[in-house]
């Protein structure tokens, strides 16, 4: 029998001057980057904590908390292929991700085929603190497959 998961993660952090700027793995060139105790990439932030959702297995926040001072400017690609690791180590692959970028500026399209995954580049119009280049909100989304009956994580009984 084949089972699905489905993760959804979400991640935002502000803009500041001077910063570098990842996303997906990807140094975006711009003179404004992401506020962060890693590497600031949000679109791997999002997605590693929608692979971790999907399988119960907490937040990057707790793997990774940002008072260890061995993630200070660590590159969230090894944050990633860490959580990812432990996704396999349970039985399971990915079928589909998804990641929205929410970002006034820069635009993405040019760097979209290097970030090497589906992304919808969305402007929000200058709404809000995106709109006014402040910061920056991802969402993530995966479907997780597993043939292993064994690898499956406990079901959730309805509290009483």
């Amino acid at each position: 029998m084949i089972e699905f998961r489905i993760g959804q993660g979400y991640d935002v952090h502000r803009i500041a001057d001077g910063l570098p700027m990842y996303l997906c793995g990807v140094q975006i060139p711009s003179e404004r980057g992401f506020v962060a105790h890693s590497d600031g990439d949000v679109a791997i932030h999002a997605l590693c904590d929608a692979l971790l959702g999907a399988l119960a297995l907490g937040d990057i926040g707790h793997l990774f908390p940002d008072s260890d001072p061995a993630y200070k400017g660590i590159s969230s690609i090894l944050l990633l292929k860490e959580v990812y690791r432990r996704v396999r180590e349970k039985g399971w692959s990915i079928a589909n991700c998804d990641v929205t970028i929410a970002l006034q500026a820069p635009k993405l399209a040019p760097h979209i085929l290097q970030m090497r995954t589906t992304l919808a580049d969305a402007t929000t119009e200058r709404l809000g603190f995106v709109g006014r280049s402040e910061g920056c909100e991802v969402w993530a989304v995966v479907l997780l497959l597993c043939k292993s009956a064994s690898a499956l994580p406990p079901r959730m009984e309805p509290a009483k």
